[in-house]
């Protein structure tokens, strides 16, 4: 009887003992309740090409303007641009190159004693011949590394137009902060608050 007894004081004590807690899950909870409004919002991406920054580039290797023909977004007046500088840098290349030509030539006659080069009427000096041939030189290449580099120019500036022509600046990309206010129906209570609003 005793062991009875003991077994029904115990199973009593079980009884009377709470429930574990069990972690909460926050979306099944009641959170409307506490002013907390969880819409769920769903949109469908665009799907984006990881290529497309690379073909421009090449394209723009080949042919320069071509890159910014293929990104399409209002590229067109970049083109003229591109044309422009490369025209300009292959012409002042040349005609540097053809002057110091010419003034390496005089330069090399006078050397050899000649005295019929273009220059011997205008009363132009070997040093002066010397030194114009040095300035010519200095400028072709000044233009050469400035067409290379508007040339690089180009196809970087193709690569990149079309990296940011994916980057995601949607109108469903949204960090915003909003007034918030619920009539309870319960009550006919407002609740008032403010509203973080995170959309992706």
């Amino acid at each position: 009887m005793l062991s009875f007894l003991f077994l029904n004081l115990i199973s009593a004590q079980e009884d009377e003992q709470e429930p574990h807690d069990q972690a909460i899950d926050s979306l099944a909870q009641d959170l409307e309740s506490q002013g907390v409004v969880i819409q769920e919002v769903t949109y469908e991406k665009k799907p984006i090409n990881p290529l497309a920054p690379s073909k421009a580039a090449f394209y723009s290797a080949v042919l320069p303007g071509l890159g910014q023909l293929y990104n399409k977004k209002g590229a067109w007046w970049k083109i003229p641009a591109v044309y422009g500088g490369l025209v300009t840098g292959i012409g002042l290349y040349s005609f540097n190159n053809t002057e110091y030509n010419a003034a390496r030539d005089a330069f090399k006659r006078r050397q050899a004693g000649f005295t019929d080069d273009q220059f011997f009427d205008l009363g132009v000096s070997l040093e002066s011949l010397q030194s114009a041939q040095e300035n010519f030189q200095r400028t072709r290449d000044l233009w050469l590394v400035l067409t290379i580099v508007w040339y690089s120019l180009n196809i970087i500036e193709a690569n990149v137009t079309a990296h940011l022509a994916q980057y995601n600046v949607d109108e469903n990309l949204v960090f915003d902060m909003q007034p918030y206010l619920n009539l309870d129906p319960v009550t006919n209570n407002p609740n008032y608050g403010m509203a973080l609003v995170f959309k992706f």
